[in-house]
């Protein structure tokens, strides 16, 4: 995983180091210790505590600790832009100085403490804030703004000094954004425009300047949450407390590293119960460090696949530049909260179908291309519709969608009366207009024919202005005039908007939180489990499988035997023809070795077999418990199904194609306790092999009930055995014919 540049590198966080080590930091909800109702069976919260964070974005009065008016320091021109600031938002501001009787006019106070009258906010102007923050919490301040650097960021003795600070914040019981931020939540926003607004979020100051801009092209901003090293106040504190705002239509964020992974997927989780969009930037998408690990799962499994899984889960938006950011918030915010248009078996629906409406049939094919591998609906309009189009654009022009105008009407009303006729088709949710370069009058009236459809719709109407000047009073003043209307300057970043746009409505229809049904107490299968833990050591197969058993997950028949006349009599019993495997603590992968011998058939082979096995583990120096003589399971399809530790967010489940070239074939998806029948099922699409459990070339479909159930029974077993269960590998997990349900006939585990 890669850390934080501001500092807030996964391992150096407390609490992600807790986690990692099967422990749990004490929990808060709603303000008040946490009870058995609040956590899951692991002992993490099921509820985000949510700051109330009105104080620090709108203070009745702010403290400058370290305040100055000396012409060229730094700390003036900060100053000044705090007094401007607290003007702007009716704050009384208050500097302080020890040395000071005033700056820039107003008195001076020598402390916080001598203030006449407790504040909400302080900013600290000083390098050294930990002996401030003692002070603050004797004056019951809410809120402190560090902006000091040398913490983390730099290192290990930085990070023990933010340790410290951290700890000394804990203690005060106020709220501290930094250290290592700037002045980003003190800009001056907008307040000349209306809709939807974007809260944004950054770890990074400067990365966030694209999306404060929106503002310049009529896109709202409401917050701006610079979180620096977030020794405190982190992402997902605001992410919770944005999906509160009425106001807030998106959230738009830059993360370089979450701090707390069950924080951020509860932030989350707020969001995506309120229906709120977030969109994020997470940087990190390549391996820094190699993965040390025994089973096959945990080499599938990067740490940025994890991250990638958990956002997916809950609804956050992942793109990958900051013009996608921009676009895809600005749309998001401007989209969110128009009403389901009908409705289909008592229940809301929404129409995905997007139209291409220009006036190029070049345009219009071009787009429709790139839309269409993307993955968008693009239905064929019906015939009625298009003989309601073909009374204002002529026979000869292709409208079944594209529609292609052939040069939008610019005297009379037939263009407003086009585009209102495609938006009343019940199967339309999206028009798009690409307009590829500015051409006046047509350009001009096709612009403001679009804005006024917008205003009388509850539909998303788009349009990609592709002129390179973007001078042009139709873009300028029109377009980014409207509200209503979502403007781009290229296709790509259109039809990523309105793809996310498209999934996140699907997604909040649907969505039902998995935190309410996540197991609190644990199942009678815990305690047998626990017997079968060895701290800090690998089980054997045999063991692996009883772990499995205790869980209700079928495997072979099968018998552990210390002699070949014992292995004889087992195979009789278990029934021909038969695996035999050697069982011991520390192999991880017997193939390789070739202690695994299948399709024995007489008792000679299986006496030979055993001979065999128990002489390659002593010439390669391998300790056994036995050898396994197996039930053999030919016919299905070979899955691989296992337990990890994220250093950031706990147990994580994956599920891929198994077998022998497992490593090879990298095929697997990975989610993040605690989840439901659906996402199981979600993992399995995301599979490129997907089709062979539907049955290819002759094969039967395989039982995927089956599959799906074993996905969630190992899901459970890492709740609850999280902390004492460092890896588990089922491979391969054998998936019947439909309605034969699923064998491992093979099983690794690690314990902590």
């Amino acid at each position: 995983m890669l850390g934080s540049t501001h500092g807030t590198l996964t391992t150096d966080s407390r609490r992600a180091r807790v986690i990692a080590c099967g422990e749990h930091p004490s929990p808060v909800v709603h303000g008040r210790p946490a009870t058995t109702d609040d956590l899951d069976v692991s002992g993490r919260p099921l509820y985000a505590d949510v700051p109330d964070l009105d104080r620090f974005f709108r203070p009745a009065s702010v403290a400058v600790v370290g305040a100055s008016d000396t012409e060229g320091r730094p700390n003036s021109g900060i100053t000044r832009q705090l007094l401007t600031w607290a003007e702007r938002v009716g704050a009384r501001l208050h500097p302080v100085h020890p040395t000071r009787q005033s700056v820039f006019g107003i008195p001076c106070s020598p402390s916080v403490a001598d203030l006449p009258e407790q504040v909400d906010l302080a900013v600290l102007l000083v390098s050294d804030p930990l002996p401030v923050i003692e002070e603050l919490a004797e004056t019951k301040v809410k809120f402190a703004v560090a902006f000091a650097s040398g913490f983390a960021e730099t290192g290990a003795e930085g990070a023990a000094a933010q340790e410290r600070l951290a700890a000394a914040v804990a203690r005060s019981g106020l709220r501290l954004l930094g250290p290592n931020t700037n002045l980003n939540a003190f800009e001056r926003f907008r307040d000349d425009l209306d809709g939807p607004a974007i809260a944004l979020i950054t770890q990074s100051g400067h990365q966030g300047r694209p999306v404060f801009a929106l503002q310049e092209l009529g896109i709202r901003l409401s917050h701006w949450a610079p979180t620096g090293n977030e020794a405190d106040l982190e992402t997902a504190d605001f992410i919770s407390y944005f999906a509160e705002q009425p106001e807030v239509g998106a959230i738009a964020a830059y993360v370089e590293g979450l701090k707390d992974g069950r924080s951020f997927l509860l932030a989350a989780d707020r969001a995506a119960r309120r229906g709120v969009p977030v969109v994020a930037v997470k940087v990190g998408r390549t391996e820094t460090g190699a993965r040390t690990a025994a089973s096959h799962t945990g080499k599938l499994t990067g740490a940025d696949a994890v991250v990638d899984a958990a956002m997916r889960q809950y609804g956050v938006i992942r793109v990958d530049g900051l013009d996608e950011l921009q676009d895809t918030a600005a749309l998001l915010a401007r989209a969110r909260r128009r009403p389901a248009p009908d409705t289909e078996g008592g229940r809301p629906r929404t129409a995905d179908g997007v139209v291409v409406y220009s006036i190029s049939g070049g345009t219009g094919a071009h787009f429709t291309d790139l839309a269409a591998e993307a993955g968008l609906h693009l239905p064929v309009l019906s015939e009625d519709k298009q003989t309601e189009l073909h009374q204002w654009i002529p026979e000869y022009l292709n409208v079944a969608n594209p529609v292609d105008n052939g040069g939008h009407p610019v005297g009379d009303w037939r263009g407003r009366k086009i585009i209102d006729a495609i938006l009343d088709d019940p199967d339309v949710g999206v028009l798009i207009c690409p307009i590829t370069g500015p051409f006046p009058p047509m350009s001009d009236k096709l612009a403001q024919d679009l804005v006024d459809a917008a205003e009388q719709t509850d539909k998303l109407v788009c349009v990609v202005w592709g002129s390179p000047v973007g001078t042009e009073s139709a873009y300028r003043e029109t377009l980014l005039g409207s509200s209503r209307v979502v403007t781009f300057r290229t296709f790509a970043n259109c039809i990523t908007a309105v793809r996310a746009h498209l999934d996140h409505q699907r997604f909040t229809a649907a969505y039902r939180s998995p935190f309410d049904e996540a197991p609190r107490s644990p199942s009678p299968s815990f305690r047998k489990a626990q017997a079968l833990m060895r701290p800090g050591q690998q089980l054997s197969e045999h063991a692996a499988k009883q772990l499995l058993r205790a869980y209700g997950i079928r495997v072979p028949r099968e018998q552990l035997v210390t002699s070949a006349a014992a292995a004889v009599r087992a195979a009789s019993l278990v029934g021909y023809p038969v695996v035999m495997k050697a069982s011991g603590a520390r192999i991880a992968h017997k193939t390789e070795l070739g202690l695994v011998k299948i399709g024995l058939t007489s008792a000679s082979q299986v006496r030979d077999a055993y001979r065999e096995l128990t002489d390659i583990a002593r010439y390669e120096g391998i300790s056994l418990d036995g050898v396994l003589v197996c039930q053999m399971v030919e016919r299905g399809v070979e899955m691989v199904v296992g337990v990890t530790h994220d250093p950031l967010f706990g147990p994580t489940v994956t599920v891929g194609l198994g077998g022998v070239l497992v490593e090879v074939l990298r095929d697997s998806a990975v989610r993040v306790p605690p989840f439901g029948e659906d996402q199981a099922r979600a993992m399995l699409t995301e599979l490129r092999g997907r089709a062979l459990l539907d049955g290819v070339r002759g094969a039967p479909p395989a039982d995927v009930d089956a599959l799906v159930e074993v996905v969630l029974r190992v899901q459970r077993m890492a709740l609850e055995l999280g902390g004492d269960l460092a890896e588990l590998d089922i491979n391969p997990l054998m998936v019947l014919p439909r309605g034969q349900g699923a064998v491992a006939l093979d099983a690794l585990a690690v314990c902590r």
